[in-house]
């Protein structure tokens, strides 16, 4: 059982650099599949999660390649072997939903093992299913497994049952290869999105409205090789690393941000008090993002005048909100963190409370936190899910003292080489195995 140890309190300097997103390269992979030829990606998250879509797609017989550390070869030209799926990595990782999608035009019948993921209560598919059967996919859950078969995909008009990520995703990668025009409404516009979005167009996929919440899809018969294709850094690593220099208390600059999935969360803390410098504004690598460097200050903080919630893009990421408990335990008075999403998130914010935080569960979507509060090392077992479990980490860097993190892996599906990274800005910080 891999844990991270940690000798908290200490101030931090220097900067971090923001990773590619988990997020996107997931989708963007399993996207892959759409092409039948050579994709070539750059940037791309040495993670966890990446590694289980990896060895799902080679279990299916893409010829996959490491050209350089961050740099992705795969051909996926070869006749899928569906049969020879990898049960456990599909199970281990939610992200291999997305192959319902992806193989929606490629495979007319295949079994797809049911996943796990975070732990974030009933997660149900149906928002997938109900915009996936109108292009013609029929999917039968089994015990262990969902039953796919594809007819030949039509071109709709829908509207999505919620306005999630990768429900989203599947009706994309559906309607890019269904002949005529898709109408897609209430589309999630979030990182995530808009990226696979310019991964396809770049493969020759017809789509308008890229960043909006209306999609006009014109279908394609098939789509290009993609030589060259960069990821988005992370949104989600960027506010970690926010959220680490402002608890801490550290004079640092985080670095390579997508502002543009950031506005509203560096908005909610100028209102706080936090000051901050936003410097070397430029566009990202794939030339479609605004990217930045962020110098924070030592600042004294005030609680938010009203509650804070997630919300889908632009609103507040939903997957930046328990990244504001750790800050809010150092802010004067007491904030309403409303995570109305997920069934039972919030009570993961519970472990704060054995690192000193005043913080009180309402219900399973509602938080007081109070502050601020001097936190001190413990030693707890990783929660379940990224977000409510780095945010923690975040929070024992913080603490006064020895901290220990144990079963780190859920960490580690979404943050690469976290305690290397960290020791560079003064974490004293070790993983062990």
């Amino acid at each position: 059982m891999a844990k991270f140890v940690i000798e908290g309190g200490h101030p931090l300097s220097g900067s971090l650099s923001v990773n590619t997103a988990k997020n996107s390269a997931v989708a963007i992979l399993c996207a892959s599949l759409m092409i039948k030829g050579k994709t070539v990606l750059y940037d791309v998250p040495r993670i966890e999660e990446v590694y289980r879509i990896l060895e799902i797609l080679t279990s299916i017989g893409v010829k996959i390649a490491w050209l350089a550390e961050h740099t992705l070869s795969l051909d996926t030209s070869a006749k899928l072997q569906m049969d020879k799926i990898d049960k456990k990595a599909t199970e281990i990782t939610r992200s291999s939903l997305m192959l319902l999608g992806a193989l929606a035009a490629r495979e007319k019948e295949f079994k797809i093992y049911k996943s796990g993921g975070c732990r974030l209560g009933e997660r149900t598919v149906k928002p997938h299913l109900f915009a996936l059967e109108q292009f013609g996919v029929s999917v039968e859950s089994k015990n262990k497994y969902y039953d796919v078969k594809n007819k030949p995909l039509k071109a709709v008009d829908i509207v999505m049952y919620e306005s999630g990520d990768t429900p989203t995703e599947n009706a994309i990668m559906a309607a890019v290869l269904a002949p005529g025009v898709t109408t897609i409404k209430f589309a999630s516009s979030n990182y995530m999105v808009q990226d696979l979005c310019y991964f396809l167009q770049s493969a020759g996929a017809k789509i308008e409205g890229v960043g909006g919440t209306t999609l006009r899809i014109t279908g394609v018969s098939k789509l290009s090789d993609v030589k060259k294709y960069n990821i988005i850094p992370d949104p989600i690593e960027a506010m970690t690393f926010i959220a680490l220099a402002i608890t801490t208390k550290s004079e640092m600059t985080i670095k390579n941000c997508p502002m543009d999935f950031l506005e509203l969360e560096m908005e909610k803390l100028r209102v706080m008090g936090q000051k901050f410098q936003i410097k070397d504004r430029r566009k990202s690598a794939n030339g479609k993002f605004d990217i930045v460097d962020i110098k924070f200050a030592v600042s004294e903080l005030q609680a938010l005048p009203d509650k804070i919630y997630g919300s889908p893009f632009p609103g507040l990421n939903i997957d930046n909100l328990p990244l504001f408990v750790p800050i809010l335990t150092q802010a004067k008075g007491r904030t309403l963190v409303h995570d109305w999403v997920y069934e039972n998130r919030a009570i993961y914010f519970l472990d704060f409370q054995k690192l000193g935080a005043n913080l009180t569960l309402l219900d399973p979507h509602r938080v007081f936190v109070e502050g601020p509060t001097k936190l001190r090392g413990s030693e707890l077992m990783c929660p379940p899910a990224i977000r409510p479990a780095v945010a923690l980490l975040v929070a024992m860097v913080a603490a006064t003292g020895k901290s220990v993190m144990r079963n780190s892996y859920t960490i580690e599906r979404g943050y690469e080489d976290l305690a290397g990274r960290l020791a560079k800005v003064g974490v004293k910080i070790t993983y062990e195995e």
